[in-house]
């Protein structure tokens, strides 16, 4: 690993311990928790919508958990800003991976994804697609 994985990981360290949008929205349009039994992560989505009900305007996480769960609620809750709920559902495990850009081992896949999984079950909750009663577990 050369002196930019460094830097992602100096990057991670830092939305650990100065994360951003940490805290929680009064009245959001939704709010999802889901957790990672096997390592005790655990993380709270809120998130409200514009008028346009489908583009995401403001993102507030809360949880604890391992610093890579933790860091890459921190950097979701940033990215999602303006993202739409179709966009939300299209992300994949190699977007999270890229945002958090460092290798993640395979034990530690399910951290570092959590936060996305969450968000997308409440938008799923949110639009009718899956029940309100469906726990969120990586």
């Amino acid at each position: 690993m050369g002196l930019g994985s460094d830097m992602y990981r100096q990057q991670i360290l830092d939305h650990y311990k100065n994360p951003r949008n940490k805290g929680k929205i009064p009245d959001p349009d939704f709010t999802h928790i889901g957790e990672n039994p096997s390592c005790g992560d655990r993380v709270e989505i809120n998130i409200n919508l514009s008028e346009d009900e489908e583009t995401i305007e403001q993102v507030a996480f809360s949880g604890d958990g391992c610093a890579i769960s933790q860091a890459a609620a921190s950097m979701l809750s940033k990215e999602l800003r303006g993202m739409t709920l179709s966009e939300l559902e299209e992300m994949g495990t190699d977007d999270i991976t890229e945002m958090l850009g460092v290798e993640i081992s395979p034990m530690r896949i399910k951290c570092a994804v959590l936060a996305r999984q969450v968000a997308q079950d409440g938008a799923a909750i949110y639009q009718g697609e899956l029940d309100a009663d469906t726990p969120t577990n990586v």
